[in-house]
């Protein structure tokens, strides 16, 4: 079999649509469809079920896809492999980040943009479970986030950064930002805007407040971080996330929240098992010093 034809099933098996897959993959949906057919020959299995205009995986479509991709990756990795042996400073990295690790990421690309100007660089923002997803497909080379090192997950290598804390997020002027600390308790009927349900710090934050039976005044709800922040600066709202994820907004204080279970690990995961090109592992080093400060600050 082809690796090409291995490619053309993978997305085709991701989007289930022909006709889409075929456009991203810049040829015609009847070539896709004979490509696939001919793999299916190959394997003496068929991977789809036709019902009309939709495509569904059969099972053992299902079980191909997984070993289909470890294939497509591990070529991927023979050629990055020969690229390092050349010891050639190109290639691309794409990095998975929530929008907590945002002024770790900048602080971290700025040194390495000068010891690698010529890598591509792609990042991608996501929720935790959006990055999770995309590292399984390896869509992403590495992710920054909030997953604790104890999650169980056999797939990923995760490790520590530094660790940050759950804080209200209030304006300047507001009557509480010169508290130096706040219990959630007191914070209770304060009007708020916090990030949906589908975030890791909201399911945490959650939690803590079933453990203590506690109920928020909650009159916002977003999955966008950077909303929270502009809401908060209208002074109508206040918020709840990480102080880590403060950045950029002088003009807002964070207030840490009162207790052991508001401190929260940020880390770093790879996916195991697959090579690390040199400039992932520069790029590792590069946040490993930028974390020196982090930790002074948040730990």
């Amino acid at each position: 079999m082809e690796l090409r034809q291995l490619k053309y099933f993978v997305r085709a098996a991701e989007l289930l649509n022909f006709t889409k897959a075929a456009d991203e993959l810049f040829i015609t949906q009847s070539t896709l469809s004979h490509q696939i057919k001919e793999l299916e020959t190959k394997l003496k299995s068929q991977l789809f079920d036709r019902i009309g205009k939709r495509v569904k995986l059969t099972e053992a479509g299902k079980l191909f896809l997984d070993h289909a991709r470890k294939t497509i990756r591990t070529s991927e990795e023979g050629l990055l492999v020969l690229r390092d042996l050349d010891n050639q400073k190109t290639g691309s990295v794409c990095i998975g980040a929530t929008y907590g690790m945002t002024e770790l990421l900048i602080s971290t690309l700025a040194e390495f943009g000068k010891e690698f100007p010529d890598i591509q660089i792609q990042i991608v923002f996501g929720s935790t479970d959006d990055l999770l997803q995309k590292i399984s497909l390896y869509q992403i080379d590495c992710m920054l986030s909030f997953l604790p090192v104890s999650s169980k997950n056999e797939l990923l290598e995760i490790t520590a950064l530094f660790s940050s804390r759950l804080s209200l997020i209030v304006h300047r002027s507001h009557s509480w930002s010169n508290l130096n600390k706040i219990s959630l308790q007191k914070i209770t009927t304060l009007p708020l805007a916090l990030p949906s349900s589908g975030y890791s710090i909201r399911i945490s934050l959650d939690n803590i407040l079933c453990k203590n039976a506690l109920k928020l005044n909650i009159k916002i709800e977003t999955n966008d971080i950077h909303s929270l922040l502009e809401l908060t600066n209208t002074q109508q709202w206040s918020t709840i996330l990480m102080n880590s994820s403060l950045f950029g907004y002088p003009e807002l204080k964070a207030i840490p929240l009162e207790g052991k279970t508001m401190m929260r690990e940020a880390t770093i995961a790879f996916p195991k098992e697959v090579y690390r090109k040199k400039a992932l592992i520069s790029f590792y080093e590069c946040v490993q010093q930028q974390c020196k400060m982090f930790r002074e600050r948040f730990d």
